[in-house]
């Protein structure tokens, strides 16, 4: 069978998967918001652009720190999640836009932030919409849970599992930038970056929950889809501990201005 993700634009494939990424995707290390006010001087008095910002994980983690957020996401299911689930917080509003037409006034925003989603926009683009809603001496901040690879038998299956049966796996895989590359895109701006781990414990229900939220896992009807999970139910029996594994992450953020 064709690879059924391979036409689907980048704002498009996590729509119908919506319900699983709100419930089954990570959340971010609160010292990552510590050390972006620790070291990069960021306070709460800061007006942030959460860019590709989804379901509003990212969002949330500001939200809850009392900062002000908006939201920016082009996947309309996505962004329909998100309002639902913060919208109790007075300080949030989501838009209808992309890294490279946010829809966001010039110079309106201190901080943009960007948490999983990089990997998919168009850099130039992004780079220049993102100087352009800054005010000056605003600040970028781009990270992502990177999921280790090795380290336990779990986390080498689960490499191994999506390896043999994700349906374009390889390919978003290569599309996560390195430091190297992070800090070329920041160039003379570039303020720091910095490194926390970070875990979720899963029972077999939300380890399906979070393997089906990625957009390279074949869904249903797939041939792929059934023996799948079946390879998913052997590995988890054969690690879990006490009912649950650990998917283990690196948090990598990386902090700059843009001239």
């Amino acid at each position: 069978m064709a690879d059924e993700n391979a036409s689907l634009p980048s704002t498009a494939r996590f729509g119908d998967r919506v319900d699983d990424y709100v419930r089954y995707r990570p959340d971010y290390p609160v010292a990552l918001l510590d050390w972006l006010q620790r070291e990069q001087g960021v306070d709460s008095s800061w007006r942030v652009a959460d860019i590709g910002a989804g379901t509003g994980i990212s969002s949330k983690l500001f939200l809850d720190a009392g900062y002000r957020v908006t939201a920016v996401e082009p996947n309309a299911p996505m962004r329909t999640a998100a309002e639902h689930w913060l919208r109790a917080y007075a300080g949030f509003d989501a838009v209808d836009g992309g890294a490279d037409a946010t829809g966001l006034p010039d110079a309106s925003v201190d901080l943009v932030t960007v948490a999983q989603a990089f990997h998919w926009f168009d850099e130039d683009a992004a780079r220049r919409e993102f100087a352009r809603i800054l005010r000056p001496r605003g600040l970028a901040a781009i990270w992502w849970n990177s999921r280790r690879l090795n380290g336990t038998r779990f986390l080498e299956g689960y490499e191994a599992l999506l390896l043999a049966y994700g349906t374009d796996y390889a390919s978003v895989a290569e599309r996560y930038a390195d430091d190297a590359r992070m800090r070329a895109w920041f160039g003379a701006g570039f303020r720091g970056a910095a490194r926390f781990e970070h875990a979720q414990q899963l029972d077999f229900e939300a380890l399906r929950g979070r393997l089906m939220s990625s957009s390279y896992a074949p869904k249903a009807g797939h041939p792929r889809h059934e023996p799948m999970l079946r390879a998913l139910r052997e590995l988890f029996d054969s690690c879990a501990e006490n009912g649950t594994v650990s998917f283990d992450y690196d948090t990598r953020i990386f902090a700059g201005q843009l001239a």
